[in-house]
């Protein structure tokens, strides 16, 4: 039943999904684009949206537990305050087991690097098929001076993550929060995985936070940390907050340090839409004429119809503000830090590709390897970052009640 909705029109579809949803978000999405949000959108570049990737890359690939990870939180945050979007940090233990020895009993086997990814809920890969993995051979990395910046290895112990909130004016005390992970590994940059998704998110921020900008709801940019070793930070965030939903504090403050969550919407990879492998294994160094944006439900989680309603009002914004690539719908969001909130509030995720049946196949032969570095994008590449960054920006701006300032 649920995938025959999905084949239904785009403008039944769209009806018919937000038909209903949130008691205090929109029944109906608007039939045209929105004045004061096409504008908003328009505050969107593509150069500032590459540089701040940029930015991102001069740490590395930002692999939590080590110096170059704090420092990059460090300069996130100070971005964020530079837009006028009030941060603070959140912090959590990471202590994860030490790995059983070789051959212990009950100990987990070593991880092969070459193996094929298969995300739990991410759908059966089918036709030709790459190898993906995690490199962990720094001498893959041919840039002596990028192998000499990731080479502190990981510790366990405390760990931060930042964020920063536009404080809606009219229901302070509801929610919706826009998310991507910061931390990376594979003796690379991350500026695929997570920079791409990073910046994004600090991109929206910054318009967000424009002075003449007012929401009736309130947006929570988020930037997690440990989502490489099992979704950790955003795990935390649930644990932590979740509880605390919708309450005033001081009471009769009309502050709500953790307003209700109406929706969690994730970035994850956003710039290489190449197409599946050839049967040889090699790739198309050019970008596949069908790029377009994906974005995803999980359609085993308590709250998948919800979550199917917000992914096809995020479509229907893509069609309304986007400039260049089209969005899909699809069921199989997994491994990315939406997860941890799929099961209690509408969570969706966008990113290049199907994270587990197109990523898990090969789509994307950076994915966690030595050549996810900035060069390797080309603008086309980055223009597909910025159409997400588009769509999400029309479509929180349209749930939050945005209005410019006149």
């Amino acid at each position: 039943m649920m995938m025959k909705r999905m084949l239904m029109g785009s403008a039944a579809v769209l009806m018919a999904a937000t038909a209903g949803w949130a008691q205090s978000g929109p029944t109906v999405p608007p039939p045209n684009p929105m004045p004061d949000v096409t504008a908003l959108v328009s505050r969107l570049d593509l150069e500032r949206y590459k540089a701040t990737i940029k930015g991102l890359t001069q740490f590395g690939d930002r692999r939590q537990g080590t110096e170059r990870n704090r420092k990059a939180i460090d300069w996130i945050e100070a971005q964020l305050r530079s837009y006028g979007c009030p941060t603070e940090r959140m912090q959590y233990e990471y202590n994860p087991p030490p790995p059983a020895p070789a051959g212990a009993g009950g100990g987990q086997r070593p991880r092969d690097p070459n193996a094929i990814e298969r995300s739990v809920g991410g759908g059966r890969p089918r036709g030709n098929r790459g190898r993906t993995g995690v490199n962990t051979d720094p001498q893959r990395q041919p840039n002596e001076a990028l192998r000499a910046l990731n080479a502190e290895p990981s510790t366990p112990g405390r760990r931060e993550q930042v964020y920063c909130t536009k404080v809606g004016t009219k229901y302070p005390n509801e929610m919706y929060i826009v998310g991507a992970h910061m931390d990376g590994h594979g003796w690379g940059e991350a500026a695929n995985d997570d920079g791409s998704g990073t910046a994004l998110v600090m991109e929206l921020a910054r318009i967000f936070s424009m002075p003449d900008v007012v929401t009736e709801r309130t947006i929570r940019f988020v930037l997690w940390n440990n989502e490489e070793t099992g979704l950790n930070g955003a795990r935390a965030y649930v644990e932590q907050r979740a509880a605390l939903q919708g309450k005033e504090s001081p009471a009769g403050s009309g502050r709500y340090p953790e307003p209700k969550w109406l929706g969690m919407i994730q970035h994850d990879m956003m710039l290489f839409d190449h197409g599946a492998p050839r049967p040889d294994g090699t790739m198309s160094p050019e970008q596949r004429p069908e790029a377009d944006v994906n974005i995803e439900f999980q359609s085993t989680a308590k709250m998948s119809e919800a979550a199917m309603k917000l992914a096809f009002f995020f479509h229907g914004a893509n069609e309304r503000y986007a400039t260049d690539y089209p969005a899909q719908v699809g069921p199989h969001m997994t491994n990315t830090d939406s997860t941890p909130f799929m099961d209690v509030v509408p969570a969706i995720s966008l990113r290049e590709n199907e994270r587990g049946v197109h990523v898990g196949s090969g789509w994307d032969p950076h994915w966690h390897q030595p050549t996810d570095v900035f060069a390797t994008f080309t603008d086309k590449d980055f223009r597909l970052g910025l159409n997400a960054a588009q769509t999400t920006g029309g479509a929180v701006a349209e749930l939050v009640g945005m209005t410019l300032k006149k």
